[in-house]
C-alpha cells in the first residue's frame, strides 16, 4: 500500500509559478503510474497531468499543457508539478494519485491510491 503526501501549495498572483510535491512511502514507488488532479469548488474533480513509471511517458490536461511540467525522482519517491504562467482558473485543491494498473492515465478510476489535497489559489 502506497502513502501520499502532497506539498508546495499556497498563493500565488496571475503568472507566476508553484512547484507542487507529491511524497511516497510504502510500497515499490517505481511500480506506480502518478497522476495530478484538482477540484474547484463546485465543480468535479479534473485530471491534470499524468507520468508513467519510468517518468518516460507524461500526459497533459489540454487546459494545462504547455504551462505545467510533470516530473518525477523514484530514489526519492516524489512526484512534481511544476506550474508556471499560472492563472485563476487553475485555483483548485489538487491532489496526487498512484496506481500500479493504471490504463488510461486521464481517468481518475484507474488510481488506487490517493493522497490528501493541497490548496492552490492564483489570484489575479
Amino acid at each position: 500500500q502506497v502513502q501520499l503526501v502532497p506539498s508546495g501549495g499556497g498563493l500565488v498572483q496571475a503568472g507566476g509559478s508553484l512547484r507542487l510535491s507529491c511524497v511516497a512511502s510504502g510500497g515499490t514507488f517505481s511500480r506506480y503510474t502518478i497522476g495530478w488532479f484538482r477540484q474547484a469548488p463546485g465543480k468535479e474533480r479534473e485530471f491534470v497531468a499524468a507520468i508513467s513509471r519510468s517518468g518516460g511517458s507524461t500526459y497533459y490536461a489540454d487546459s494545462v499543457k504547455g504551462r505545467f511540467t510533470i516530473s518525477r525522482d523514484n530514489a526519492k519517491k516524489t512526484v512534481y508539478l511544476q506550474m508556471n504562467s499560472s492563472k485563476p482558473e487553475d485555483t483548485a485543491v489538487y491532489y496526487c494519485a498512484a496506481g500500479s494498473q493504471v490504463v488510461n492515465p486521464r481517468i481518475l478510476s484507474g488510481y488506487a491510491y490517493w493522497g490528501q489535497g493541497t490548496q492552490v489559489t492564483v489570484s489575479s
